[in-house]
């Protein structure tokens, strides 16, 4: 059995398949976890160090309930380190649903003949920019099917066209993907239209388990979709997002395999990815999948507390497939980002009619938080939390090996809770409702006394009332 080292010996480890699903059965049938390993384990988690395989499997094996509650007290402990108060805030923009892939689990799934599929055409693109624009919304992700009709030259227009839409004071700062894996050539058209992070996401790890749920189509051929991120590296994009879909196999397998490809980003490229999903399975069109691996509540706030403290420096994408409830609990865990505001229905973000039931043959699966931007942010204030529209890494260069300078030691939460908090001044002064508007000055008010090692408090002060002034787009 092959065991993989921490870091990459030769260059060469790149564009190559780098799962042995033997070594994670092995690590996690193997290794023990003694009280004073976990805690062991925790502490040098809070020193800010990644872990190893090995050690996170330590943390998988943990059952006393106990030691459990002691992870998701480092968990939460960490995060606070490491990211403060702040919520970085998104939506999903679903740009087309035709889809060439046939995976079991999926309402776009090629063989669903009841999926009404659609393209937005530009005009439409445009319209729903400018109503999310009109929400207060600055950072999407533009979600593709992974079919031919959106080629590398067909994302790339359409991530320039979101670019151009302003509205009122409205625009948006950061478009990132999720769409098909691309050839290097692919990567590099699309980088050239100004992407933010771009994401492919595994699934599943386990090679046999993919197979099954991957019967035809492009994605059936897993080792192409798990080098795919490599193939971005070498195209310039330094800013990528790997995920894995839990539910499609052993929840512990699959932190491993996340564990695992941040291993390689890191030995071969030297930077690790900058934010991790974890989406739980939902029903959806055709959905017939057997529940054998399903994720239970506890056991997901668990993975999401040991994935916190396996990678401190790494963002971690909670989505609306969630409940309110389960999203309210985990955010204290190690989540970074949430979306809001979630519409998934092809257009429907500009679609001015009373809110619909959800339809599933219209959607890709079911969402659970239904909940406008504005609702969403009403309660992260009410827990105080710091709602953030922040981009400014991307303005200033800090990304890849550069946000790894950063965000490794801790250092970005100097920069990220004043820039959050300059980004939830401007919601505030356009956008919120006058409640909510009291409720986010005193948040505010309540951060700023809380900045660690912030060069110049006097300075934000100044910003924040150049905003209230009308100046927009300001940041550290």
């Amino acid at each position: 059995m092959k065991f993989y080292p921490e870091k990459c010996s030769i260059q060469d480890e790149s564009m190559k398949s780098f799962i042995d699903a033997g070594e994670i059965h092995d690590l996690l049938k193997n290794t023990q976890a003694s009280k004073l390993r976990v805690r062991a384990i925790i502490a040098k988690s809070l020193d800010k160090n990644r872990l190893s395989m090995e050690e996170t499997a330590v943390l998988l094996n943990a059952n006393d309930p106990d030691l459990i509650e002691e992870i998701k007290e480092g968990a939460r402990n960490l995060k606070n380190k490491v990211y403060g108060n702040r919520i970085v805030l998104f939506a999903p923009l679903y740009v087309g649903n035709y889809c060439s892939n046939n995976c079991k689990y999926c309402g776009f799934k090629s063989s669903n003949k009841d999926a009404v599929r659609k393209t937005l055409s530009r005009e439409e693109l445009i319209q729903n920019v400018q109503a999310l624009e009109e929400n207060g919304q600055k950072r999407l992700i533009l979600v593709y099917g992974e079919h031919k009709k959106y080629s590398p030259e067909f994302i790339a227009e359409t991530v320039k066209t979101v670019y151009e839409v302003k509205k009122g004071n409205g625009e948006i700062r950061r478009v990132n993907i999720n769409a098909a894996p691309l050839d290097i050539e692919g990567f590099r058209t699309v980088k050239e239209a100004g992407i933010g992070t771009y994401q492919v996401f595994q699934e599943t790890y386990h090679p046999e388990a993919y197979t099954w749920y991957h019967p035809s189509g492009k994605k059936a051929d897993y080792d192409y979709r798990l080098v795919s991120l490599d193939r971005a590296m070498e195209a310039g994009i330094d800013d990528v997002g790997i995920g894995a879909l839990f539910g499609l196999y052993d929840w512990k397998f699959e932190v491993l395999g996340l564990v695992r490809h941040t291993n390689h980003l890191e030995a071969c490229y030297n930077v690790g990815p900058h934010t991790i999903s974890f989406p739980r399975l939902q029903n959806a069109s055709a959905y017939d999948i057997d529940e054998k691996y399903s994720v239970s509540d506890e056991e997901f706030v668990r993975l999401i507390s040991i994935l916190r403290l396996a990678v401190p420096y790494t963002g971690m994408i909670l989505t609306a497939r969630e409940p309110w409830h389960i999203r309210q609990q985990v955010l204290e865990f190690g989540c970074s980002q949430i979306d809001a505001g979630t519409k998934i229905e092809m257009g429907a973000y500009a679609d001015r009619k009373l809110p619909q039931l959800q339809d599933l043959n219209k959607e890709q699966f079911k969402i659970n938080d239904e909940r406008s931007l504005n609702e969403v942010i009403d309660e992260l204030l009410d827990k105080n939390f710091l709602p953030s529209f922040c981009t400014a890494c991307y303005r200033l260069g800090r990304t890849g090996e550069h946000f790894m300078e950063f965000s490794v030691p801790g250092f970005i939460k100097r920069f990220c809770t004043p820039n959050a908090i300059l980004t939830l001044a401007e919601y505030l002064e356009d956008y919120a409702p006058e409640e909510t508007a009291k409720k986010g000055w005193q948040v505010i008010e309540n951060n700023k006394k809380d900045i660690e090692g912030f060069r110049d408090l006097e300075e934000l002060d100044r910003r924040i009332e150049r905003i209230k002034q009308g100046e927009r787009d300001i940041y550290f």
